[in-house]
């Protein structure tokens, strides 16, 4: 604060043929924002280090620099009753209005992302109009002349940047519970944003080429550098983000270091505005250090103290309460500047344009303070509340800085002393204890955090899984039941309440369940192929081929899915296929099943395609094809070979053995592949080597003698055994 105000100097009124306000330097830095590239590049290059310093470092950027651009707005308004009762509209109406909306806010949670979607889509906005704004100023004060169609050139590119960046907004679905997002689809937005990128530019040249002909370069140099500005801030993120991975954070956006240059060029205008004002009504007590102080002290005021008392005083979820106040202080800010910045105002043109010298007071402005009791307004009175509002500040910061040290499990819990009602505190007390092994903690932990917002699915999702991890499936259970009576329609907690209820063994309910979860989200792959698994088990092979078919439709669609994995999409294509043959689909079933074979093939799964080909088999015996059959078990056998699956293979073995007994083979070579399949089981097989064993015994009963020659002639024989299919009668 302190060196803020020894870095800028008093604001004197400038001349007409003056373009800057403070100096050149200053004005270029902080009024054009050229700082925005270097600090930009800069928060890009240490994004991944020392995070935690990074974000505390941030916070306190908040409160001497964003805070208090709120808080001029409020001096500006409200500082006499003249301007009080010049906008009684913004500075009364509205601001009961805002009043109400935070109380309904409190009391309906459901309401909370529409206004802080509002809040976080319409900022960009807000600062792309004061960009414009001072870009005008600056073009005015320089003496350049505009003409009208210049100026609508300038104002459609200035559109253009921020729909850009709204296009991005849009596109895909939100990953923050707090933000609604349209889910455009990017086929639909990337023309979008590259058309409206193109706009930005054609337009700039439109209006920029003929003011640098007539006024020069130079004495557009203001003008010039804040549209570069705009073009930092807005248009090359999106292209950035069509170019790569890159994605930009809504709320980081919205809220972030834009917010900071945003907030640093507010307080530059308004502190000029505040000083020429002061001294045109005769203040020559004014000062820009003690102007600061009161809009770090009332900053702290509109953000702090409202979400600490709630908190404490109904034990509201902190974090929640915070964000309210930060999107209404926001939006209330956004109306109520925009009523106040007009620079057709002519007293407003007068003190930052300078066209018609300095500007003079309003009648009874130095006389018209619109707090005047003697308590209020006593030195003593106004020194104890900044004193009170900055220890309050310090102590917000301190536990900021401990509750966002992720990993610090002795700091989370200082910091959860000092406020015990903050469910974000609690869920990262509870990742902590988690990653130190402390499950029980964890789920305790996680279990205070529901306590304080059980509005929010995402800590509810947390708690269930830490009660998973920790092999409390019980409980799981029942807090998935009543987290369902809060969220019906979420399909993942619909999803794990189903695997829940089959894994406790209430199987017609985890069916209903899945059932239910494929009607809120019929795209959801997960839905379909627990319901496809849960209906098999059932007895119910028509419904669940419908649900296999839904299920490989849908992670075709989403192959990022974690259950649409090259794997499961193949074993899902052999359980179709199967459903199909009991249900009589032969012709259906043939082509799934070498559509299977030819997917496993692809993806390099050498065990499913064994499996596929075995399933396979059995069903062209069935059909009658024999020869077909018998080259399928081979495939399957030589591909068993390969993967070093001994279980696997000696099945495959004897289920070869089994066919080749049944189509009349000589008896020494499905005796061969019972007898391989024995060894490959070795000690392990348990109930299944007893199986395959007997088996044995009664072939060797009716061999006789022969059995001494077959198990000496063993590899002869399987060797005759996988090429048996012109024998086959």
């Amino acid at each position: 604060m302190s060196s803020m105000a020894e870095t800028i100097q008093e604001p004197r009124p400038a001349p007409a043929s003056e373009p800057w306000l403070y100096g050149r330097w200053i004005d270029f830095v902080l009024g054009c924002g050229a700082w925005s590239a270097p600090l930009l590049a800069l928060a890009t290059l240490m994004r991944g280090s020392n995070a935690h310093s990074w974000v505390v470092a941030f916070y306190l950027l908040a409160v001497i620099f964003n805070y208090p651009h709120f808080m001029a707005t409020i001096y500006r308004a409200y500082h006499t009753r003249e301007d009080f009762e010049k906008y009684k509209f913004f500075t009364l109406h509205l601001t009961l209005l805002v009043v109400l909306t935070g109380v309904l806010l409190h009391l309906s949670y459901r309401l909370v992302p529409w206004i802080f979607t509002l809040y976080i889509c319409w900022s960009p906005w807000h600062y792309t109009g004061q960009n414009y704004g001072i870009m005008m100023m600056f073009a005015r004060r320089a003496g350049a002349q505009v003409t009208n169609s210049e100026r609508r050139w300038l104002h459609a590119a200035f559109w253009a940047s921020y729909l850009m960046l709204l296009a991005s907004f849009e596109t895909g679905a939100s990953n923050d519970a707090l933000i609604l997002s349209l889910g455009l689809p990017a086929k639909i937005t990337l023309p979008l944003r590259l058309v409206l990128g193109a706009a930005f530019a054609i337009f700039c040249w439109l209006a920029f080429r003929p003011m640098i002909r007539r006024s020069g370069l130079q004495t557009m140099t203001a003008p010039l550098t804040l549209a570069v500005t705009q073009f930092l801030w807005f248009v090359l993120p999106t292209l950035l983000e069509l170019r790569s991975t890159y994605h930009i954070p809504q709320t980081r956006y919205s809220s972030g270091i834009l917010a900071i240059f945003h907030s640093a060029q507010y307080l530059w205008i308004t502190s000029y505005y505040q000083g020429r004002e002061a001294r045109a009504a005769g203040q020559s007590t004014w000062r820009l250090a003690g102007y600061f102080v009161t809009l770090i002290a009332g900053g702290i005021a509109l953000f702090i103290p409202g979400p600490w008392l709630v908190s404490y005083i109904f034990h509201y979820d902190f974090t929640t309460s915070f964000l309210i106040f930060t999107a209404l202080v926001n939006i209330h800010h956004f109306l109520l500047d925009g009523a106040l910045w007009k620079l057709r105002d002519s007293r407003i043109a007068a003190l930052l344009i300078g066209r018609s010298g300095p500007a003079q007071a309003d009648a009874g402005t130095t006389a018209g303070r619109l707090l005047t009791g003697r308590v209020f307004s006593a030195p003593a009175f106004r020194v104890a509340v900044v004193a009170l509002l900055f220890l309050w500040g310090a102590i917000d910061q301190i536990h900021f800085a401990l509750g966002t040290n992720e990993g610090n499990l002795a700091a989370l819990e200082r910091a959860a002393r000092l406020n015990p009602y903050d469910s974000m505190l609690e869920a990262r007390i509870a990742a902590a204890e988690s990653k130190d092994g402390q499950r029980s903690a964890a789920v305790a932990a996680f279990t205070r955090a529901v306590a304080i917002n059980p509005h929010n699915a995402a800590l509810q999702h947390a708690c269930a899984r830490a009660m998973l991890e920790d092999g409390r499936y019980a409980q799981a259970y029942e807090h998935y039941r009543k987290m369902l009576e809060m969220f019906p329609r979420d399909a993942d907690a619909l999803v794990n309440y189903g695997l829940l209820a089959a894994r406790l063994g209430h199987a017609d309910e985890a069916v209903e369940t899945w059932e239910h979860a494929v009607d809120v989200n019929p795209n959801a792959p997960n839905a379909h192929l627990y319901l496809a698994e849960g209906l098999d088990q059932r007895g119910e092979p028509a419904a669940a081929a419908r649900h296999w078919e839904a299920y490989l439709k849908a992670a075709a669609a989403h192959p990022e899915d974690p259950v649409a994995k090259p794997s499961q999409v193949v074993s899902a294509t052999i359980l179709l296929a199967d459903d199909d043959t009991r249900i009589n689909h032969a012709e259906a079933a043939l082509a799934t099943y070498l559509s299977a074979i030819a997917l496993a093939q692809s993806m390099g799964e050498a065990k499913l395609e064994s499996l596929a080909l075995v399933h396979l088999a059995d069903l062209q015996e069935k059909r009658g094809d024999a020869r077909s059959a018998a080259h399928s078990y081979q495939r399957s056998l030589a591909l068993d070979a390969k993967s070093g699956d001994r279980s696997s293979e000696a099945f495959d073995w004897f289920n070869y053995g089994q066919f080749l007994r049944r189509h009349g083979v000589a008896e020494e070579l499905a005796y061969a592949s019972f007898l391989h399949a024995e060894d490959l089981l070795g000690d392990t097989g348990g109930r299944d080597l007893l199986t395959i064993q007997g088996i044995c015994r009664d072939v060797e009963k009716r061999m006789g003698n022969k059995v001494v020659t077959a198990r000496k002639d063993l590899p002869q024989l399987l060797a005759q055994a996988t090429s048996v299919s012109l024998e086959i009668r």
